[in-house]
């Protein structure tokens, strides 16, 4: 089971990214995904959900600015950023869980500079 994450980056405040999370081993078509975020000396937080059916939740710091979607077709989750701010530097994560066990991307680094 794996969860591979890409599309992390360097950009300006304002700008737009695209994170996108491949995920192998799994059903994915059935699984619920998730990204996550950790910054330097925070715990890591949810950022935003999709279950298998297409419904999203996002944490509020996100909402109307972050889009989380998937292509089942793909095995690809992904997740839009927009009007991206200095706060939102972290590492991405990506998650889902499988048999009872937590699955974790490796991460990709999002630097959004002032």
């Amino acid at each position: 089971v794996q969860l591979q994450a890409s599309g992390g980056g360097l950009v300006q405040a304002g700008g737009s990214l695209r994170l996108s999370c491949k995920a192998s081993g799994i059903n994915f078509r059935i699984n619920a995904m998730g990204w996550y975020r950790q910054a330097p000396g925070n715990q890591r937080e949810l950022v935003a959900t999709i279950s298998s059916g297409g419904s999203t939740n996002y944490t509020n710091s996100v909402k109307g600015r972050f889009l989380i979607s998937r292509d089942n077709a793909r095995n690809t989750v992904y997740l839009q950023m927009n009007s991206l701010k200095p706060d939102d530097t972290a590492v991405y994560y990506c998650n889902t869980a499988w048999r009872g066990v937590q699955i974790w991307g490796r991460g990709t680094l999002v630097t959004v500079s002032s």
